[in-house]
């Protein structure tokens, strides 16, 4: 009864790698395309607690994206993947490198300034 128990768990264990290996997978292919998209790219990445992690973009050109992985675990292996160089912080030089338009202005100060709402 408890090998089958073992077995059982084992091939969880196996599905779920396998899974998380794929959303790597495709979460590289998706920075990957942000980078040639904005002539190179740099990343950080962020806890989101039981939802995952976010994985901010900052291109060469200062666009910016984010992605959301199921895990860190997940997170750090597309990232690593994907080639590009990861910062501990979202500060500094790196930080400095967004470029923001009048959209995420308005959309930060809400209502503050006669922008939209943050709903």
């Amino acid at each position: 009864m408890a090998d089958t128990q073992v077995d059982a768990d084992t091939q969880a264990d196996e599905k779920q790698a396998t899974r998380d290996g794929k959303r790597a997978d495709r979460l590289a292919r998706q920075i990957g395309s942000f980078a040639k998209e904005h002539g190179g790219a740099e990343a950080q990445i962020a806890y989101l607690g039981e939802k995952g992690a976010r994985i901010v973009l900052v291109g060469e050109d200062g666009g910016w994206g984010d992605l959301v992985a199921p895990s860190h675990v997940v997170a750090t292996s597309a990232v690593e993947k994907s080639g590009v160089t990861v910062h501990e912080d979202f500060d500094g030089e790196f930080a400095a490198k967004v470029k923001t338009g009048p959209y995420e202005w308005s959309r930060m100060a809400g209502i503050q300034l006669g922008g939209p709402k943050n709903s």
